[in-house]
C-alpha cells in the first residue's frame, strides 16, 4: 500500500489505532450510483450510510436537470416521462464532473481519477446497465479481502474534457459498478488535495465517515456541495476562544437545511439556506434526503432586508436575536447605512428606549427595511426525494409531490400536521405549510 493510499484511507475511515472500520459498515458503502426503476432521474441507496455522498450527487443532479431540456419537461412527476439510458449517463457524468470541478484548487487543475488496482480480485463483476439493484451489492471477495479499503490506484492525468473523458474513464466504475460511490469519493478527495482538506476540517482527527455508525460528516457533505470541507454551516469564519472556525464563504449552487436547527443544535447560514437553485438537502439525525421545486423566485437575488438579516446575525454568532448596542455602528457601516456618531446615537435611543444595552433584530429590520415582501408566491409545487426504498411508500423510490404554502403569518385554516420535513423547512420559511398528494408525509429518515 502506498503512502498516499494510506493517507486517503486514514482521512476517510480514521486511523487504524482507533479500531478502523468494521466489515458491516464498509459493506454499506460498497455500492455504485444506480438509478431506481420508478424514477428515471433518482438514485437509489441500498443501505444507511452512503447518503452523505448520494444525496449531494442527487441534489446536484436535480440542479443539472433544471438547467437542461429536462427542466422544461414534467419529469419530476412519477412515471411522467421516460429518460433514456444515454441521457441518464450523460446527466450523471455531468453532475459528477461538476462536483469534481468545484473541488479543484484552480481552474487549470485536472481531475484526479481513482480506479481499481490491478491486484483487485478478478471476480468483481463488470457493471452492466441491465443489472438490477440487487446485483449491485458488493462481491464477497471485495468485502472479505483483508485490505479492502486499500484496493485502488490513482490516475494523475489531467482531464480537459470534463464530460467525454470523464465518462469514458470512470463511467463503468461510477455509474453501477461495485464501490462506485467510494471510488468517486476518493477521486474528490485527491482532486481537492488531502492537505487542503485537513486545513479546512475543524477536527483533523475526525474521519469523513464515522467508523462506528457509518454516517458521513458535515465536512464530507460540505465538500461535495460547496467544494470546501469546512465543518460548519454558518456564513463566514468565527472566532471562538482564540480559534478560527471555518464556515461557508459564498452562495452555494444548491442548499442545505437541517432538522438539527429546529432543535437549536446549529444555525445554517444564508449561503446554504438561499442557494442559486431551489434545491436543498434536508438533514435529519441519521439521514439525508432532498427537497426541490422549479419555482425560481424562491432563490432570487438577496433582497436588502435579507442582506441586513445576514449581516446582523454575523454580529450575533450565538443566535440570540440581538446584539450589544456597542456593535450597532459596525452593523450600520457594514450595510452602508448612515453611520455618523450623532445619527447612531439617535437610532440607539429609538431601538433601545428602555436603555437595556441591546438592539433586537426585529426592530432593527423594521426601522431600516420595513418592506419585507420577498416576492415569493403564496403557493408552488414541491417534491421530496428519499433514496432508501424502506423509507418510501410501498418501498418504491419515488418523488413525493406536494404543494407548499408560504404565508406571512400562521393561519389556522391551513395548518397542516407537524412533521420532521415541515419542521426542517420551517428553519427557512417559518410559516410554511405542506399539502402532499400521498396519504402520508414523506420521511426524512
Amino acid at each position: 500500500m502506498s503512502e498516499l493510499n494510506k493517507e486517503v484511507v486514514d482521512l476517510v475511515w480514521g486511523r487504524p489505532s482507533s479500531g478502523g472500520v468494521s466489515a458491516s459498515i464498509f459493506r454499506r458503502w460498497t455500492q455504485g450510483f444506480v438509478f431506481c426503476d420508478n424514477e428515471h432521474t433518482a438514485l437509489e441507496q441500498f443501505e444507511g450510510g452512503p447518503c452523505a455522498v448520494i444525496a449531494p450527487v442527487q441534489v446536484q443532479l436535480s440542479s443539472t436537470c433544471l438547467q437542461t431540456l429536462w427542466g422544461s419537461r414534467s419529469y419530476y412527476r412519477s412515471g411522467a416521462d421516460i429518460v433514456f439510458e444515454e441521457e441518464q449517463k450523460t446527466a450523471l457524468c455531468s453532475t459528477l464532473s461538476e462536483i469534481l470541478e468545484s473541488a479543484c484548487s484552480s481552474p487549470s487543475t485536472g481531475f484526479c481519477l481513482v480506479t481499481w488496482t490491478q491486484s483487485h480480485p478478478q471476480d468483481v463483476p463488470e457493471p452492466e446497465s441491465s443489472q438490477r439493484s440487487q446485483d449491485q451489492q458488493p462481491c464477497e471477495s471485495c468485502i472479505c479481502h483483508s485490505e479492502y479499503t486499500y484496493l485502488f490506484t490513482i490516475d494523475h492525468k489531467t482531464v480537459n474534457s470534463k464530460y467525454l473523458t470523464f465518462s469514458q474513464c470512470l463511467l463503468c466504475h461510477l455509474l453501477m459498478g461495485c464501490c462506485g460511490v467510494l471510488l468517486f469519493l476518493y477521486s474528490v478527495i485527491l482532486t481537492k488535495g488531502i492537505e487542503n482538506i485537513r486545513n479546512e476540517i475543524q477536527d483533523t482527527m475526525e474521519p469523513l465517515i464515522d467508523p462506528v455508525h457509518g454516517h458521513g460528516s458535515q465536512s464530507l457533505v460540505n465538500l461535495l456541495v460547496t467544494g470546501h470541507a469546512v465543518s460548519n454551516v454558518w456564513d463566514g469564519d468565527r472566532e471562538c476562544s482564540g480559534m478560527k472556525l471555518h464556515g461557508i464563504h459564498k452562495q452555494a449552487s444548491v442548499g442545505f437545511l437541517t432538522l438539527m436547527e429546529s432543535l437549536r443544535y446549529c444555525k445554517v447560514g444564508a449561503f446554504l439556506k438561499s442557494p442559486k437553485f431551489p434545491i436543498w438537502i434536508l438533514g435529519s439525525e441519521t439521514h439525508l434526503s432532498v427537497f426541490f421545486t422549479k419555482e425560481m423566485s424562491l432563490v432570487g437575488p438577496e433582497s436588502p432586508s435579507e442582506q441586513a438579516r445576514r449581516v446582523f446575525q454575523s454580529f450575533d454568532p450565538e443566535d440570540n436575536g440581538f446584539i450589544p448596542e456597542s456593535l450597532l455602528e459596525d452593523v450600520m457601516k457594514a450595510l452602508d447605512l448612515v453611520s455618523e456618531p450623532e445619527y447612531v446615537s439617535l437610532v440607539k435611543s429609538k431601538l433601545d428606549p428602555e436603555s437595556l444595552g441591546i438592539i433586537l433584530l426585529g426592530p432593527f429590520l423594521l426601522e431600516f427595511f420595513p418592506d419585507q415582501d420577498s416576492g415569493i408566491p403564496d403557493s408552488f409545487p414541491v417534491y421530496h426525494y428519499n433514496g432508501l426504498k424502506q423509507s418510501n411508500h410501498n418501498e418504491r423510490v419515488e418523488y413525493v409531490e406536494g404543494t407548499a404554502l408560504v404565508l406571512g403569518f400562521e393561519d389556522p385554516m391551513v395548518r397542516t400536521d407537524d412533521t420532521p420535513v415541515k419542521r426542517c423547512l420551517q428553519t427557512k420559511w417559518p410559516y410554511i405549510e405542506l399539502l402532499w398528494t400521498t396519504d402520508r408525509s414523506p420521511s426524512l429518515n
